[in-house]
């Protein structure tokens, strides 16, 4: 299960993620991140677990642009190791 709680800092919209990143809850993040006039940062600071389908999207936003912030180390590796194989 994911909690999201959007805020707003300055020209960001931070959405601080909470729990598991997996592919059920990827729809919903999508549609936050595109209704979004702001530009979106993911502040994954309460993030417990995310699957492999987590991480490439994760890996995914990056490459679209999308701020991550506060990553746990082992999730910063894996989305690198992501996006050096796509």
């Amino acid at each position: 299960m994911l909690k999201i709680t959007p805020t707003v800092q300055g020209d960001f919209a931070i959405l601080l993620l909470s729990g598991r990143i997996d592919e059920e809850c990827i729809p919903q993040l999508e549609s936050l991140i595109n209704a979004e006039q702001r530009a979106v940062a993911l502040d994954l600071t309460e993030v417990t677990l995310a699957s492999r389908a987590g991480v490439r999207f994760l890996a995914q936003c990056e490459e679209a642009g999308i701020r991550i912030q506060s990553c746990p180390a082992y999730i910063r590796e894996w989305v690198s190791q992501e996006r050096r194989a796509q």
